[in-house]
């Protein structure tokens, strides 16, 4: 089996395993929204917090399965599936729009979609909504790309 196979195999009980965890909390399916203060911190809420995914359909349906989802009454989702047809422009905005939302504590982006749209993911750098790369099933993940790795790496000072 490749090893892309076998780390997006095991992305499902991780998956299973995050959304126990939010649904388990009190007051909700969700932990406390975070907030940003004026000075660009984060700042909990008791509102819950969304997880945004933008990927390929059979990483977004993964997410959509374990509950992740959600459509609000303006019929705003929190997700967006991109295939051949999606546009870069699209993908752009969807991205500029779930890291401006109050509602989204984190962005999840699978490293084929975020190699299109690389200067905005390496200049986000407020900690919400942390924007999290995952593999995807037709991509081998490459640590070189991840951008939150590179800045641990750099903070903790490991060379590659």
């Amino acid at each position: 089996m490749r090893p892309q196979k076998l780390l997006y195999r095991n992305l499902a009980p991780l998956i299973f395993a995050f959304s126990s965890v939010l649904s388990s909390l009190p007051g909700g399916h969700s932990p406390p929204r975070a907030r940003r203060s004026e000075f660009g911190c984060a700042m909990a809420t008791n509102e819950g917090s969304l997880i945004a995914v933008i990927g390929d359909e059979d990483t977004v349906t993964g997410f959509l399965l374990a509950g992740v989802g959600n459509v609000d009454t303006r019929r705003n989702t929190n997700f967006l599936v991109v295939d051949a047809k999606t546009t870069k422009k699209a993908i752009e905005d969807a991205f500029k729009d779930f890291t401006s939302r109050e509602d989204i504590a984190v962005v999840l982006i699978t490293q084929t979609v975020a190699d299109t749209i690389r200067y905005l993911v390496d200049a986000h750098v407020v900690p919400v909504p942390a924007v999290l790369e995952v593999p995807s099933k037709d991509a081998p993940y490459d640590a070189t790309k991840d951008s939150i790795l590179s800045r641990v790496q750099h903070l903790l000072g490991v060379q590659d």
